[in-house]
């Protein structure tokens, strides 16, 4: 690495390293682990900076600043009302703004975590988050005490307001701010009594809605800098191949092209004056790819290999209790059955996209990012500067669902910006580039055996789990002892992931089977397919057992109170047990994942041509305390909207070693007619953080997986259910 300061070179390394581990386990829903000051220093400069996290204006306007990144999923606003309920300001006048990474760096990490994933925005932040709303409500206060010569004690604060309360005069923060922030921040900072929220578990609408409906919201593909260039890249299709050679002669000489750029011996760009100037003629530059040694995989063999690790003798234990085998050999019943689950894209409405400005003194890029953190260090790495000597500028995404936790796409500008020192390339990849070159939800099958007794109870289950590993691949280092912990989510003994049933004897493991294909965190992870593989199997074992499918579930959960009070919330919600329409069926499931206790139950038909129809599904939720129940609601309704388009159409195959599936005409979504109506129980019983966002993406699939079965008598095992007739088994 070159580094104008080389005596510190080896400790940006490891900042660099820190960084992208963050960033990465933080998509799988783990932590590392974080000590956080409430108050570090503060920019002497910002003379209306209360603290790190709050900045008045003598008109009363209040800044929050938001370190996690806002795309669509709301917990830019949720963050905001933690802060300001702590902060005792008036909501009206509050707005909103992005810190840098590079400020965090350079204040002692004061921001805490950047990486948003894993569904912990909130979860994983809203202590210290209400510690500085609440730090800057005692100094404000302090402020207005000493301008009026009289004790704290006597003075309260509320909307903005502060109150001396025996003689009854009153002064705004604005007037206040500039002189609070000179003040010693308090060391104990304690925080309000759930009881008295007033802002928290309000459904106060978005604070980013307006600009999105009125078209002034500004995502990566919208900046425009002064003097800037656009950028088209092409990429050997085949993970592992190289670039061989190319002719860009008849490129180089089309209308606005500036540079046609070599990029890592793996990918060409075309650097132009408008970004469809650089795409037309990069689609005129002959490539011949070196596609290397990956260029033979099919479907086939990587099925192949993952088949054979279902009854492989080696597999990595996630949970065990008991002896299963002694167990499923006392049985009275055994059932057997194999499940499996795709490669999925993640597909966001923007396609990556960063733009990068360098000189051989600083970097600065702007880019929609799920983590500024890692981004940062990405820019770093690629400008061969000193973190010190770069920025990142968040804008809004145009969609994450993990995807964005990689900063692939932003080393490739920052190494096309070095190429034209001082001029902003804007780098915009095509639909096809983001379809072939993502980081793919990972592949796995399951193959599952379950034990009854004489009464139809689940006496031993046993389920292994054959597939990717994305630590493996993307992160090495977060693998214990070979294991990655992050496949067992919601399968494992304890913990935020934790499998929501009691069985006597139990054991799910996985054999660990790796494709040249890259694995992605892809909103929801792991859960997603385990919660198909145990919902949808536990489902079987009902109907095998001739026991009711809740009842059945019910008999597993009495020591997961607060699970079955939302398996039972969903469903009664839905009327199980009570008739329903002619030709409508039900279909439970249930799962914990990410913290919060969430279930589903579907109704469905299928007609006589075997065609599917969803018609409501109500949800349940318990994710401990609801910070705004309007924004849960949506997030159960848009992670059905994902989670469900995956079951109806998403897949993506192997076809010469590369993704077959190039835009939307080959990985569709669902359209408006498809989408069944949503009915969401939100029930936070208080005690605990959960997840919102990821959750409850879980449980739709399995649940109208199990109403399918309910309507037609067919099991289905594999998805998705795209050009299948659901009545033919």
């Amino acid at each position: 690495m070159k580094t104008d300061t080389t005596d510190t070179s080896a400790e940006l390394a490891l900042n660099r390293r820190q960084f992208l581990v963050s960033s990465a386990l933080g998509g799988a829903g783990l932590s590392l682990g974080m000590s956080l000051p409430v108050n570090a220093s503060t920019d002497p400069g910002a003379a209306d900076e209360v603290n790190a996290w709050v900045v008045v204006h003598p008109d009363d306007t209040v800044i929050i600043r938001i370190a996690r990144s806002e795309m669509g999923q709301g917990t830019l606003t949720g963050l905001a009302q933690m802060v300001a309920e702590e902060l005792e300001c008036d909501w009206n006048k509050v707005t909103w703004e992005y810190p840098t990474p590079g400020q965090n760096v350079a204040r002692n990490r004061v921001w805490g975590s950047f990486a948003t994933g894993g569904s912990r925005g909130i979860r994983g932040s809203h202590q210290y988050v209400r510690e500085g709303g609440a730090a800057a409500r005692m100094m404000l206060i302090e402020a207005a005490a000493g301008s009026w010569q009289v004790p704290v004690s006597e003075c309260s604060a509320s909307n903005s307001v502060i109150t001396h309360t025996p003689s009854k005069r009153t002064t705004t923060y604005g007037k206040v701010a500039t002189a609070a922030a000179q003040l010693v921040p308090p060391s104990d900072v304690p925080l309000k009594d759930p009881k008295t929220w007033k802002v928290i578990g309000q459904p106060l609408p978005r604070l980013d809605t307006v600009e999105k409906t009125n078209g002034k919201q500004i995502y990566g593909s919208d900046l425009n800098l002064p003097g800037m260039l656009n950028a088209s890249i092409k990429a050997c299709p085949v993970t592992g191949g190289k670039l061989g050679s190319f002719d860009a002669e008849k490129a180089e000489a089309m209308p606005g092209v500036k540079a046609v750029v070599e990029v890592d011996n793996v990918a060409v760009a075309v650097i132009a004056d408008t970004w469809w100037q650089a795409k037309t003629a990069l689609d005129a530059v002959d490539i011949e790819w070196d596609l290397g040694p990956n260029a033979d995989v099919s479907q086939a063999d990587i099925v192949a290999d993952i088949v054979e690790g279902l009854t492989a003798d080696q597999a990595f234990v996630g949970n065990e209790k008991g002896d299963v085998k002694a167990g499923l050999a006392k049985a009275s019943k055994r059932i057997e059955a194999t499940y499996s689950y795709p490669f999925l894209n993640h597909a966001t409405m923007e396609p990556m996209n960063a733009t990068a400005l360098w000189t051989k003194d600083a970097c600065e890029v702007w880019c929609p990012t799920q983590n500024g953190e890692s981004a940062l260090a990405a820019t770093a790495e690629a400008a061969e500067l000193p973190i010190e000597q770069c920025e990142v500028h968040k804008v809004m995404l145009g969609g994450g669902f993990g995807r964005r936790g990689a900063p692939d796409y932003i080393n490739q500008a920052v190494k096309l910006a070095k190429t034209m020192p001082g001029v902003p390339i804007k780098l915009m990849w095509t639909r096809e580039e983001d379809m072939k070159h993502g980081f793919y939800h990972p592949i796995t099958q399951a193959r599952l055996e379950g034990g009854l007794d004489d009464d139809g109870n689940l006496t031993a289950l046993h389920l292994r789990i054959s597939g990717q590993s994305i630590l493996a691949t993307l992160i090495p280092q977060g693998l214990q002892d070979g294991k990655d912990p992050a496949v067992f989510q919601a399968l494992l003994p304890s913990g935020d992931q934790a499998i929501s049933y009691d069985v006597p004897n139990l054991l799910i493991d996985h054999a660990m089977r790796n494709s040249h294909i890259r694995p992605g965190f892809w909103r929801g992870v792991n859960v997603n397919q385990n919660a198909v593989y145990m919902e949808c199997f536990l489902d079987e074992l009902a109907h095998e057992a001739e026991v009711d499918p809740l009842l059945f579930r019910q008999r597993l959960m009495k020591n997961n109170p607060k699970g079955m009070a939302v398996l039972n919330a969903a469903a009664q919600g839905a009327g199980w047990g009570t008739p329903t329409a002619p030709g409508i069926h039900r279909g439970l499931a249930t799962c914990y994942a990410f913290g919060s206790y969430v279930a589903a139950c579907a109704e469905v038909s299928v007609d006589e041509a075997g065609v599917l129809k969803m018609h409501r599904i109500v949800a349940a939720t318990d994710p401990g305390y609801a910070v705004n129940p309007q924004q849960i609601e949506a997030q159960v309704e848009g992670s059905f909207v994902y989670g469900l388009s995956a079951l109806l159409y998403g897949e993506c195959t192997v076809k010469d070693g590369e993704i077959e599936q190039d835009n939307f005409h080959t990985f569709s979504s669902m359209r408006l007619a498809e989408m069944p109506k949503v009915e969401t129980i939100v029930m936070p019983s208080g005690g605990f953080w959960g997840g919102v966002g990821e959750p409850t993406i879980a449980v739709a699939a399995p649940a109208v997986l199990n109403a399918i079965f309910a309507a037609t008598g067919n099991r289905i095992r594999n998805v998705p259910l795209k050009g299948r007739n659901l009545r033919k088994a």
